[in-house]
C-alpha cells in the first residue's frame, strides 16, 4: 500500500522569491527516505484563506499526509496553527506548559540583548506560540515555535504542522516522526528500495535508449519508477521499486552498466565530491584557479575534515600573478596564451611545489561574455592535474551557456578530471 504525501511551504517572503525555498524539497527527501511518495509541494502567502485552499486541494487528492512550513511565529501574520485549526473544525486552546516552556526560552533570548521589549505584547506572543487546536500533539519547539501533529479523522489526512526557518524545522523533525499522528501513517507505507546511479558525459537521450531496450527484456520492469536528472554534465538515475523487484532493479542495473560503464562513476550514489573527498585520504591538494575564482577549492572545503587533505588555493586572475604566485614562465603566457593547456599545466605544478601539496587541479578560461577568438572561443577552458612524481595530465573543453554556466561547468569537469588522475594506476 503506497502512502501519499503532501507539502505546503508558506510565506509571502518565499511566494516572492525574497527567500528560496528550502523546506519543501528537505521535508520532501526526508519522506522518500522513509518510503512515503510526495504528491505535491506547494507554496502560498500567508493568507489565512490561501493555506485553506491549499489544505483542500490537497485533502481532495487524497493523501495520507500534509506537512506545512512556517507561519508559526508570534507577529500578525503567523496564522498557520489558527488556519490549521479551523480547516479541522477543532478550537484553540492555551497549553500552559508550553506557554512556561516558551517563555522560559525567551527570557534566555531576552538575557542576551541589551534592548528590553515592552512586556506585554512580548506576553501576548508567547500565548500566541503556545495555542494547540483541540486533541492535537505539541511538539517542543527547537527555536521558540513549537510544532502541532494532528491526527486523520474522517475523510481529512493527519498534518503534521512545522516551523519555517529551515534549522529549527530540521532540528524537530524526530520528534515530529515520534508523534502518534505521524507514526500512524508511516505505520501504513510499504516498503520501497531505492537507488542512484551517477554518471557523467551521459546524454539523457543516450540513457533513454538503453532504458526502452531494458523495458524490453527485463522482467518486471513496469514495478521500477525511475527518474533521470542532469544538472552540470553529470546525469542521475534515480529509481525506486518495491521490496520484491529487488531482482528487477540489479537486472535494470546490469544493462545500464554494461552500455555506458565509461561514464559511470557511481552505483552507490556517492556524488563526485563525496568520491573525490575519499581519494585525497593522505595526500594534500591545492587549487590554482582562474575562470573558475575558486569554486573547485569551496567544493573542496565544503566537507568537514576536509582540513586532513586541502592546504590552499591560489585565484590567479592576472598573468602577473600566475607568474608570481605560480612560477608560470612569462614566456609560455606569450608563446601559448593564458587560456592553454602549457599554462594551466605550470599553474597546477607551481600550486604543488608553492603551496607543499603533493595533488593540484588548475582551469584557465574564458568564461564571457567578452574575449573569446575564432580559435579560442568563450567557453574555452584548459585543466590540469599534477601529482608530485607523475606526468601532469592536461585537457582542453567548450561548454555552452553564459558566464554563470561556463564556470559551474568547469568546476564539475575539474573534479571529474581529478577523480579520473587519482583513480589510474601509477606508473611504474
Amino acid at each position: 500500500m503506497t502512502v501519499r504525501a503532501g507539502v505546503v511551504v508558506t510565506g509571502t517572503e518565499v511566494l516572492s522569491g525574497r527567500v528560496t525555498d528550502q523546506n519543501g524539497p528537505w521535508v520532501a527527501q526526508r519522506l522518500l527516505d522513509l518510503g512515503v511518495d510526495v504528491a505535491h509541494i506547494t507554496v502560498c502567502g500567508d493568507r489565512p484563506d490561501d493555506l485553506t485552499a491549499q489544505l483542500q486541494f490537497l485533502a481532495d487528492q487524497r493523501v495520507d499526509l500534509i506537512v506545512t512550513t512556517g507561519g508559526l511565529g508570534p507577529t500578525a501574520d503567523d496564522l498557520t496553527v489558527a488556519a490549521v485549526a479551523a480547516f479541522c473544525g477543532r478550537e484553540l486552546h492555551l497549553d500552559p506548559d508550553l506557554e512556561e516552556h516558551i517563555a522560559a526560552i525567551i527570557s534566555r533570548w531576552r538575557g542576551r540583548m541589551s534592548a528590553v521589549p515592552d512586556p506585554e505584547p512580548l506576553r501576548a506572543g508567547i500565548r500566541k506560540q503556545a495555542l494547540v487546536p483541540e486533541g492535537a500533539q505539541s511538539i517542543p519547539p527547537t527555536g521558540t515555535a513549537p510544532g502541532v501533529a494532528i491526527a486523520a479523522t474522517g475523510t481529512l489526512p493527519a498534518i503534521l504542522v512545522l516551523p519555517g526557518p529551515p534549522g529549527e524545522l530540521q532540528a524537530m523533525w524526530p520528534a515530529a516522526l515520534d508523534t502518534a499522528a505521524v507514526a500512524d501513517v508511516l505505520a501504513r507505507r510499504s516498503v520501497f528500495g531505492q537507488a542512484t546511479i551517477r554518471a557523467y558525459g551521459l546524454s539523457e537521450a543516450d540513457l533513454a535508449a538503453t532504458l526502452r531496450s531494458a523495458e524490453q527484456q527485463t522482467a518486471g520492469f513496469e514495478t521500477l519508477e525511475i527518474t533521470t536528472c542532469l544538472q552540470l554534465g553529470e546525469l542521475e538515475m534515480v529509481t525506486r521499486y518495491p521490496a520484491s523487484s529487488a531482482d528487477a532493479y540489479d537486472r535494470l542495473a546490469t544493462t545500464v552498466a554494461e552500455h555506458h560503464g565509461a561514464q559511470i562513476f557511481s552505483t552507490d550514489g556517492s556524488t563526485i565530491d563525496e568520491l573525490i573527498a575519499d581519494r585525497l585520504t593522505g595526500r594534500k591538494i591545492a587549487t590554482a584557479e582562474s575562470c573558475t575564482g575558486g569554486k573547485i577549492a569551496a567544493r573542496l572545503t565544503d566537507r568537514a575534515g576536509s582540513s586532513a587533505y586541502v592546504v590552499g588555493a591560489v585565484v590567479a586572475y592576472a598573468n602577473e600573478l600566475k607568474t608570481g604566485l605560480l612560477d608560470v614562465p612569462s614566456d609560455v603566457i606569450a608563446e601559448h596564451g593564458a587560456v592553454s593547456e602549457q599554462v594551466a599545466a605550470r599553474m597546477a605544478e607551481g600550486a604543488v611545489s608553492r603551496l607543499g601539496a603533493d595533488t593540484a587541479v588548475s582551469t584557465t578560461g574564458i568564461a564571457g561574455p567578452g574575449g573569446g577568438t575564432d580559435l579560442k572561443p568563450v567557453g574555452t577552458v584548459c585543466f590540469a592535474v599534477a601529482i608530485a612524481g607523475q606526468p601532469t595530465v592536461t585537457r582542453t573543453r567548450r561548454f555552452p551557456g553564459d558566464r554563470k554556466t561556463v564556470r559551474a561547468l568547469s568546476a564539475t569537469a575539474a573534479m571529474h578530471l581529478l577523480l579520473e588522475v587519482l583513480d589510474a594506476p601509477r606508473p611504474l
